[in-house]
């Protein structure tokens, strides 16, 4: 049976629970929800649940190693259960995208984040999928350390909760249909409903617009067709005898 396992990083101990930077704790909680496997087994440095789901097999893991050393516990994990990177499923907090914004990769580079590092350094190989999920960047207000250590608020929150199920969603994706096809279901899909319904007022005036312009330019042509009618209806000059 396919086996995979998806981790969701962060870090252990209660003062960093619900921070920017355990976004792949919170997926990985949903996921356990979505599958009914549980995470609740001390193992591979690691709290972990294995079950199974849609017709495979799950290891769901969070590395309780802090995040530089994520890849100690997936290295174990992989290792135990003979599974190779392309079945390794990384999600995980990205300060490039706004709060809610999921972008899925089939592999890469570690892009600065060192729990991503970590893992192409325990795995020797950057072809292991990855959900990154849009925590907001700091815009120079902060320390790039405390805004990913602090805690969503208000709106944010509400958009957050909103991408750890999506980004679940995702993760199982890759695992059924392929990295291609979460790719184009995932990548751009806009979770804010301020934004979303924005996105969805511009689209609406963008086909009015269009639709007034085909409308206008149907009426300019209409009485150019006509002149060239009646210009055909004309009868021509009597033939010489």
């Amino acid at each position: 049976m396919e086996t995979f396992i998806i981790a969701g990083l962060g870090n252990p101990r209660q003062r960093f629970e619900g921070t920017r930077h355990n976004s792949g704790f919170e997926a990985a909680e949903c996921l356990s929800r979505k599958t009914d496997i549980p995470i609740n087994r001390e193992g591979f440095q690691a709290m972990y649940g294995s079950g199974f789901f849609g017709g495979k097999k799950f290891i769901l893991l969070k590395p309780q190693t802090f995040m530089n050393l994520s890849g100690n516990s997936l290295k174990e994990a992989a290792d135990y259960y003979g599974i190779q990177p392309d079945h390794i499923i990384v999600m995980f907090d990205d300060v490039n995208f706004p709060c809610g914004r999921l972008r899925i990769r089939g592999g890469g580079s570690a892009g600065g984040h060192n729990g991503i590092k970590s893992i192409i350094s325990a795995l020797d190989s950057e072809d292991f999928p990855r959900v990154r999920i849009g925590v907001g960047g700091n815009q120079g207000q902060e320390d790039l350390k405390d805004h990913v250590l602090s805690r969503f608020r208000g709106h944010d929150k509400e958009v957050m909760d909103l991408a750890f199920e999506a980004a679940a969603e995702a993760a199982l994706c890759i695992a059924r249909e392929g990295v291609t096809e979460a790719m184009n279901r995932f990548n751009g899909l806009e979770l804010d409903p301020v934004k979303a319904e924005q996105q969805r007022l511009e689209a609406q005036e963008k086909a009015e617009r269009r639709a007034r312009y085909l409308a206008e330019k149907k009426l300019k042509a209409q009485p150019e067709q006509e002149a060239g009618r009646e210009a055909e209806a004309q009868p021509g000059p009597e033939p010489q005898q």
